[in-house]
């Protein structure tokens, strides 16, 4: 165990608030529920945040920014929106401070906002209020806008990453001509989601719907992406919703079709949050540290010298020079690490529990055989191999890596979705195997909330493309004609 991480089997809760911390990802922030995202963790958003922008483009999406506050009135405007994020709003009341007769600081009385203003928990009542000036005629359609932001809700219990008062995310806001073209986006974009999950977080995901409970406030449909944490938990990765013609009709957004005649515009929105950041952790790391997936890794190669006087260095840090040119020219981020205040074994331990994929190891005896020593975070093996072509072995053992480490995720989410026929096996499972439970359900809320109140566990989602399976509730003994996923989730 490194640095004194608690094991994940004593305590997971633990394990991942130590690991945050100590890996240098994040620290808790004066603010309640708020967090400071360090440049280490942060890094890593910023590759989140590359590779997704470029999928966004790619698919026809430009970017834009819309404000932080949102007047109140604007919630009031879809019901069910308002109802849905209500209890979770911070709203500003006042726009200015003063020193009272002690010199304290105060808020000024008399300068109350005249309507208060909401820090945006999401934004589909400012942007289409927005779009109601930006579309007249079918001519101005689609709209196809992307923000890169930070949002608010105000959350009662907190955990770094995975559940903040303040999280960044990005959030997708779509116009349509028909509720056919609204739909294949939101379909798309839950495509781009469940790639960019499992090519690129090495997470595997199941695509699915959810059920009107779960639905995300003011939607007609919401699709998802589910993943399982190795606590057996689930995690909802990323929503993607169709918002059919309601927040068009509470702000008036109408457009001129073809035909000449008006109607209302049809919507959309998507979004993933920091909460990936969250999901990559819990999925792969182990009792040492992260293991992090090559392609989001801010360092991927870490090479680190052992010598005994400076005669060494200076001949490993040549060799080093041209090696890191050449990888560097493959697109692969490379550090050497001669730092003389630390010893190897401390760089060892460092880079370990900061999840550096590949870590290389060049002394002065490796120099006079033409070797180096390859240590990888995934497997924790080490091979020696020979200096010549080690840009190209490198470049494969990161692939390989990549590969493993989805490969380790996919056999245990394989492992532990489990099909159940009663109540009884059903409450059992969820306290002694944890994971998905794939069982029949009658449909109605109803069924959806007992089981919820008696038992922590949700309907994650109804996968896409289900088998359809004769069957009967677990509850109600109803008919039923497929199975759906449950499981506790954060």
């Amino acid at each position: 165990m490194s640095k004194g991480i608690i094991s994940k089997d004593e305590d997971y809760s633990q394990w991942f608030n130590e690991l945050v911390i100590k890996a240098d990802m994040a620290e808790y922030s004066p603010v309640r529920g708020c967090m400071i995202i360090k440049p280490y963790g942060y890094s890593i958003w910023e590759k989140m945040q590359s590779v997704l922008d470029k999928m966004f483009k790619d698919t026809g999406h430009s970017n834009a920014y819309f404000p932080l506050l949102i007047p109140k009135s604007f919630f009031s405007k879809e019901a069910s929106h308002v109802e849905g994020f209500a209890k979770e709003c911070a709203v500003v009341t006042h726009y200015r401070l003063k020193n009272d007769e002690d010199g304290q600081i105060i808020v000024d009385s008399e300068a109350k906002l005249e309507e208060e203003l909401i820090i945006r928990p999401t934004s589909e009542t400012i942007i289409w209020n927005t779009y109601k000036g930006w579309i007249q005629s079918y001519r101005d359609l689609p709209i196809l806008v992307n923000q890169w932001a930070n949002v608010m809700r105000w959350e009662m219990r907190t955990r770094m990453f995975l559940r903040t008062s303040e999280f960044l995310w990005q959030e997708g806001h779509t116009a349509h001509a028909t509720a056919e073209e609204a739909i294949a986006e939101t379909e798309q974009m839950l495509d781009v989601y469940a790639d960019f999950a499992e090519n690129w977080l090495a997470l595997p995901v199941v695509k699915g719907r959810k059920t009107p409970n779960e639905r995300f406030a003011g939607a007609l449909d919401t699709y998802c992406i589910e993943a399982l944490m190795q606590d057996g938990k689930a995690l909802q990765a990323g929503t993607s919703h169709f918002l059919g013609q309601n927040f068009a009709k509470a702000f008036d957004v109408k457009f001129a079709n073809k035909e000449g005649k008006l109607d209302y515009v049809w919507a959309t929105s998507w979004g993933v949050s920091t909460r990936l950041i969250g999901a990559l952790i819990m999925a792969h790391s182990d009792d040492a540290g992260l293991v992090l997936p090559p392609k989001l890794a801010p360092i991927q190669v870490v090479i680190v010298p052992i010598y005994k006087h400076d005669e060494e260095l200076q001949n490993i840090s040549t060799y080093v020079k041209g090696l890191t040119a050449e990888l560097k020219a493959k697109g692969i981020s490379v550090k050497f690490d001669d730092r003389d205040t630390q010893r190897p074994g401390f760089k060892f331990a460092e880079y370990e529990l900061k999840g550096v994929p590949l870590r290389v190891a060049i002394g002065s005896r490796d120099m006079q055989n033409g070797t180096v020593e390859l240590a990888r975070r995934d497997t924790k093996t080490k091979e020696t191999v020979n200096q010549e072509g080690l840009a190209n072995h490198i470049e494969q053992l990161l692939e390989d890596i990549q590969a493993n480490i989805y490969k380790k995720a996919f056999d245990f989410r394989a492992e532990n979705i489990t099909k159940v026929d009663s109540y009884d096996e059903f409450k059992r499972l969820l306290d002694e195997k944890p994971g998905f439970i794939s069982a029949h359900w009658d449909g109605t809320p109803e069924t959806e909330q007992k089981i919820k109140d008696e038992t922590k566990a949700t309907i994650r989602c109804i996968p896409l493309n289900n088998e359809q399976e004769e069957g009967v509730c677990i509850l109600t003994g109803k008919p039923s004609s497929q199975r759906v996923l449950f499981a506790r989730a954060y």
